[in-house]
């Protein structure tokens, strides 16, 4: 019996993690397309990077919204909505007349993105028990980095085709679908249950989950954290004892970003057409191994996640994206004396840093943000969290093209080394670990005052 209640816990992760799939395919889908999609409609280097970054607007709408909406709805039934959202907007995509249409369906898909991004994570973390919560969140991180991987095969297939961009963006629709209608069957969250007085039905999910030992003792640890709180609302978030935990969570999301995972994602073809690769089919392929290693770094992360721990993970990967961030930029500065070298530089060090980022910053950070927080509040706190996240990624997207123009692209490679280089100290002082802690426990961490070290 217990193992097909873990079985049945898997299965509702798995299925919930299908946002995450959406999430990675919308977001890599327009690393191929925007090389066709330029070409089409020759776009200028500003016009490119709104036609990226577009998607970053609505995602940080969808983000600023998740937190109110998955508290008054639930989980399961936000999550329900964005796959329509998420279907609606990739026909939009795959259907537009003009680039200004295209940039109005990517900010609808936007929407769905940011609010996949807060929810998916935050419905895995309230189901899933502490022994395993890092590896079963991090199923999220898996999904985004198998989309990011489709969204590019997907890009290959149709690099070649006369509008082929458009094949590129309906795709998106199949996993839309499956998203919305596997959700229908999937349980609502006993947390989010207990916060609307409905016990009961929070104690038939666990049990029927068989996610802990003690169903009474899980029961009676959400009532006295629920009981300690006199409120959800805005200001709570600021009394003395939160203000830590939010520090953490917009910090690391500022480095997730910061340090430049998304040149790669929706750049990834651009650079390497800037590194020599003068076909958009063979850039488009190369770019595929960056989203096979992504893939496979990040089943490495929830392999040992729950093993050693979310803060050794994080040292090594930031250690190794500075290096390979700074390797690149000294390959693109000695670019003459490199000559036809300079792809495979590129290919290598991307691989290093897109690795490196695949077992730290991908999967930890996401992971983070649905600990840290106590439970009452934990939709409004992961929300601001996940909107800075996207407030982070628009910033990078939109300037990297034009960093590159005005600096070099040298340059712009060590900015994104130095501020890893930033992170990792970030992560060193303040970020905790939270490696087989209860959420109950952390939230009682913070507060008796203690420092995130002390965890």
């Amino acid at each position: 019996m217990k193992n097909k209640k873990n079985t049945f816990m898997y299965i509702v992760a798995a299925i919930a993690a299908i946002g995450g799939v959406l999430f990675g395919f919308d977001t890599g889908v327009i690393s191929g397309a925007l090389l066709l999609i330029k070409k089409q409609w020759a776009l200028s280097t500003a016009s490119q990077e709104f036609a990226v970054s577009a998607v970053l607007i609505g995602a940080m709408i969808g983000a600023a919204l998740s937190g109110r909406l998955a508290d008054s709805w639930g989980r399961r039934r936000v999550i329900i909505i964005t796959a329509g959202i998420f279907a609606l907007g990739t026909l939009g995509a795959a259907a537009s007349a003009s680039v200004n249409w295209l940039i109005a369906s990517r900010i609808v898909i936007g929407v769905a993105i940011g609010i996949a991004s807060f929810c998916v994570p935050l419905y895995i973390s309230e189901v899933a028990p502490a022994k395993q919560r890092g590896a079963l969140v991090s199923l999220n991180q898996l999904a985004i980095t198998i989309g990011i991987l489709v969204s590019y095969f997907i890009d290959d297939i149709f690099a070649a085709m006369t509008g082929g961009w458009r094949f590129m963006f309906a795709a998106g629709i199949l996993p839309a679908v499956v998203l919305g209608v596997g959700m229908l069957f999937l349980p609502r969250t006993p947390r989010w249950l207990m916060i609307n007085g409905r016990d009961e039905e929070a104690r038939s999910v666990l049990e029927k989950m068989g996610t802990i030992e003690s169903v009474d003792a899980a029961i009676g640890d959400m009532k006295r954290s629920l009981s300690e709180e006199k409120s959800g609302g805005l200001r709570e978030l600021f009394v003395p004892w939160l203000r830590m935990p939010l520090f953490i969570g917009i910090g690391i999301m500022f480095f997730q970003q910061i340090t430049g995972i998304n040149t790669v994602i929706y750049y990834a073809p651009t650079i390497f057409e800037m590194a020599g690769f003068k076909s958009d089919v063979v850039a488009i392929a190369a770019t595929m191994g960056v989203g096979a290693l992504n893939v496979i770094m990040t089943v490495v992360a929830i392999y040992v996640i729950d093993k050693i721990g979310r803060k050794p993970l994080l040292f090594v990967g930031l250690i190794g994206m500075a290096i390979s961030l700074g390797i690149l930029g000294l390959a693109f500065k000695e670019e003459a004396y490199l000559g036809a070298a300079l792809k495979w530089v590129s290919v290598g060090s991307l691989l290093l840093y897109i690795g490196s980022f695949a077992i730290s910053l991908g999967p930890v950070a996401w992971l983070i943000i649905s600990e840290i927080y106590p439970l009452r509040i934990r939709g409004l706190a992961m929300s601001i969290a996940t909107l800075s996240n996207w407030a982070f990624n628009f910033i990078v997207a939109s300037t990297f093209l034009s960093i590159v123009q005005a600096l070099g692209a040298s340059s712009a490679f060590w900015i994104y080394a130095v501020l890893s280089a930033m992170g990792w100290l970030f992560c060193y002082f303040f970020v905790p670990e939270t490696k087989g802690h209860k959420l109950e426990d952390i939230e009682e961490h913070w507060i008796q005052g203690k420092s995130p070290r002390e965890l």
